[in-house]
């Protein structure tokens, strides 16, 4: 095996390891919620996930900005250059998680109607809104130490932490839910804790001394937060492809198919968004690599990563997809469903889960393109996808053809994608890559 297929197995295995463990979170709420509470409160807990993505997204500004130049960094040597880009990405974190969280417990009731709750789902979901912003910062934080844990290579105690708080958040799921009786709040608190545990394990190993970048204090530096906020915006509208999907799915289901169809495609959400967390995963084991490699100007290195990327990601998203045709409707059922919606899952997942083929391969070249300074192409890409895209595919094919085909439209706008996404790549590319 060439040293390069080790570093790629040492920070990508872990990285789907972890990042399946945290997509474990919210399907783990679901399945409590959906047995504990009812399938109404499945939904609610649907229609409050684009919030939470949002978080994530802009979070992603700051952790993917930061990683982005703390890698290109360190792979010139420049270790004094990489703790500023690590320091400023762990300030700007706190203060924007901050701002959102505060925002969220504020304006909770106003945030619900927003996200379209109606009187069915309304309590529940004002519940799930307002704790889960009560967590909003240590949240974020459980992302920047993971990403930032992964670049230091320390990609064991990474996925370790993740799992642990997987774990964690089961029991709580259960206690809060079942013997404490507290409903949707309690699988948000759960949530909350188990990532501010998670959280705490990473960051313990950046407080230990024994890290390249470590917690010091710094010289704010105007300059190097645009330029992270750059490097990480590619990736943060990228990130805003599910909140706005779910958030115009959601309101086409209520106008054209109603409240069942919006349980159903809750449940579909939840077994996609783990299928999903391994084309991410991918994308983020490799970011280091690509970041560094052309911090290094390893073109050869630059092209085996890509390559293997793609492949890992075609060929698993091939496999789920056939997985979910056969598995769907069993899988679907752990999540405590009526039959009506049980039944609108088993015939509606067979049309959705062909999207993630084609979402696989633009999550790689996504990360590529913003992990070697084409910023601008992969904006351009991420624009078109999660905010152009998406939404016109959402709300004018249903509206066109009928509510039935809301379910083609995932496969339909990530296609879209898929073709911008080659033709950028090799526009970007036609004279070679520029180190600079």
């Amino acid at each position: 095996m060439s040293n390069r297929a080790k570093i790629l197995i040492k920070n990508v295995c872990p990285a789907i390891i972890s990042n399946i463990a945290f997509f474990l979170f919210s399907i783990i709420d679901g399945i409590f919620v959906g047995n504990g509470v009812g399938t109404d409160a499945l939904g609610a807990v649907n229609i409050v996930i684009p919030f939470v993505m949002v978080l994530g997204a802009l979070i992603m500004l700051t952790v993917v900005g930061g990683i982005t130049i703390t890698a290109i960094r360190l792979g010139r040597g420049d270790t004094e250059g990489a703790n500023e880009a690590f320091m400023h990405s762990f300030i700007a974190t706190i203060l924007i998680s901050g701002i959102i969280g505060l925002s969220g417990i504020v304006f909770t009731c106003q945030i619900a109607r927003f996200l379209g709750a109606t009187d069915v789902f309304y309590n529940h979901v004002t519940d799930y809104l307002f704790w889960y912003c009560v967590f909003a910062i240590p949240s974020a934080l459980f992302s920047f130490a993971n990403n930032f844990g992964r670049n230091e290579g320390v990609t064991v105690l990474v996925s370790a932490s993740s799992v642990f708080a997987s774990a964690l958040n089961i029991f709580l799921d259960w206690l809060f839910v079942f013997p404490l009786s507290m409903g949707v709040k309690g699988a948000a608190i759960a949530t909350g804790i188990s990532e501010t545990v998670g959280m705490l394990i990473v960051i313990s190993y950046f407080l230990r001394g024994k890290s390249v970048l470590k917690f010091k204090r710094f010289k704010f530096d105007k300059a190097l937060l645009l330029k992270m906020f750059g490097r990480g915006t590619p990736e943060a509208v990228n990130q805003f492809a599910a909140p706005i999907s779910i958030l115009c799915t959601n309101l086409m289901l209520l106008a054209l198919l109603g409240e069942t169809a919006v349980n159903a495609y809750s449940i579909i959400g939840y077994v996609g968004s783990f299928s999903a967390a391994i084309f991410f995963a991918t994308a983020v084991g490799l970011q280091p690599l690509f970041g560094q490699c052309y911090g290094s100007k390893d073109e050869n290195g630059l092209k085996y990563y890509l390559r293997a990327g793609i492949i890992i990601n075609l060929t698993g998203s091939i496999l789920i997809t056939i997985l979910l045709f056969f598995v769907g409707g069993p899988v679907s059922s752990l999540f405590g469903a009526n039959a009506e919606t049980l039944e609108s899952v088993i015939k509606y997942m067979p049309m959705y889960s062909p999207g993630f083929i084609f979402m696989s391969v633009n999550s790689i070249i996504s990360a590529y393109l913003y992990s070697t300074k084409r910023t601008k192409p992969a904006l351009v890409l991420n624009i078109c996808r999660s905010l152009i895209f998406n939404t016109a595919v959402i709300l004018i094919v249903p509206t066109i053809f009928g509510g039935n085909s809301i379910w083609f439209t995932m496969a339909i706008y990530e296609i879209l994608s898929m073709i911008l996404a080659i033709f950028l790549f090799k526009y970007s590319e036609r004279n070679g890559i520029n180190f600079h």
